[in-house]
C-alpha cells in the first residue's frame, strides 16, 4: 500500500487502539469462557432493545427491558437455549411500551421482577444505587454473573444503568443512547441530572466497555464508552449548552404513553 490509502490507514491506528474489540480483553474472555453471553433483541414498533444475559455454566439468566408484545419470542429463545430466567429487570418505568416483566412472571414462576426503588413502579425486588443482582453458581462468588446497579436519573427519576464488569458491558436504558441520550421533557425529566448521570456513572467506566442502549432509531446496535465520549455531540457540549439544547428539542408526545405508564406502574400486568 502506498500514497493516500496508506496515510489514511495509519491515521486510524490511534482510534482503533483506543476502541479495540472488547473480545480482546482478558477479563471479557474469562467471563465468556464458560459460555456466558448477551443476546440483544429488537422490538420494531418502539425501537426497543431487550437483553438476555445468561450464565453459561448454570444456565440462569436475566432479561432487561422485555416488551409485552414480544414475550412469546423471548420465551421461545429462553426455552431453546435451556435457560432458567431468574430476573426480569426494567431500567425504568417506560412511557413508550408496556413491559413484559409481569407476563413473564406468570409464565415462569421462578422469575422475579426488578425495578428501582424510587421509580414508583411495582416489582418483587426494589434496587438502589450500588446494589448487585447475581445469578450463577451459589457456592462460588467468583464464578457468579453479577450486575452492578447504578442510579442514572435524568430521563426519569428512577432510571438505572446496569454494569456487567466481567463482561465489559453496560446496559444504559434510556440514559445514554448511541450518539444521543434519553429525552428529558416529561416524567420527572431533567437535562442537568442526565448530564451528571452520564459523566459520573457511565463515562467513568473503562473506555473499552460495550454500551448497550435501550433504544436506537438509526439501525445501530451498540457502541463503546470511548466512542460515546469522542463522538456523542450532545454530550460534548458544556453542561449549560446541553441543558439549553435539550430544552429546545421539539419532540412528539409518545404514542403509547397514556396506556403504557399506568400499566408499567403495576409491572405490565394488563392486557396489551
Amino acid at each position: 500500500m502506498h500514497g493516500p490509502l496508506q496515510m489514511f490507514i495509519r491515521s486510524l491506528h490511534p482510534f482503533l487502539k483506543k476502541t479495540s474489540n472488547v473480545c480482546l480483553s482478558t477479563q471479557r474472555r474469562r467471563a465468556l469462557s464458560n459460555g456466558s453471553f448477551v443476546r440483544q433483541l429488537f422490538e420494531q414498533t418502539t425501537s426497543t432493545y431487550t437483553y438476555i444475559i445468561a450464565d453459561g455454566k448454570s444456565r440462569e439468566a436475566f432479561i432487561i427491558d422485555p416488551v409485552i408484545t414480544t414475550v412469546a419470542r423471548d420465551m421461545q429463545i429462553i426455552k431453546q437455549l435451556g435457560l432458567t430466567l431468574r430476573y426480569a429487570i426494567n431500567t425504568h418505568v417506560h412511557a413508550d411500551h408496556i413491559t413484559g416483566s409481569g407476563r413473564l412472571k406468570t409464565l415462569l414462576p421462578e422469575c422475579r421482577s426488578v425495578i428501582s426503588k424510587c421509580s414508583g413502579g411495582k416489582a418483587d425486588i426494589y434496587i438502589e444505587h450500588g446494589d448487585e443482582i447475581e445469578i450463577g453458581e451459589k457456592n462460588d462468588k467468583n464464578q457468579r454473573l453479577v450486575l452492578e446497579c447504578r442510579s442514572t436519573p435524568g430521563h426519569t427519576n428512577g432510571c438505572m444503568t446496569f454494569v456487567w464488569h466481567k463482561g465489559a458491558s453496560v446496559f444504559t436504558g434510556d440514559c445514554l443512547l448511541i450518539r444521543g441520550c434519553g429525552r428529558t421533557d416529561f416524567q420527572q425529566g431533567s437535562a442537568d441530572k442526565i448530564y451528571t448521570s452520564i459523566y459520573e456513572h457511565i463515562y467513568t467506566l473503562p473506555d473499552h466497555f460495550i454500551v448497550y442502549p435501550g433504544h436506537d432509531y438509526t439501525g445501530q446496535t451498540s457502541s463503546t464508552v470511548a466512542e460515546e465520549k469522542q463522538f456523542n455531540s450532545r454530550l460534548l457540549k458544556s453542561r449549560e449548552d446541553f441543558v439549553k439544547f435539550m430544552k429546545e428539542l421539539k419532540l412528539s408526545y409518545p404514542l403509547q404513553i397514556d396506556k403504557a405508564l399506568p400499566a408499567n406502574l403495576v409491572c405490565g400486568l394488563v392486557d396489551p
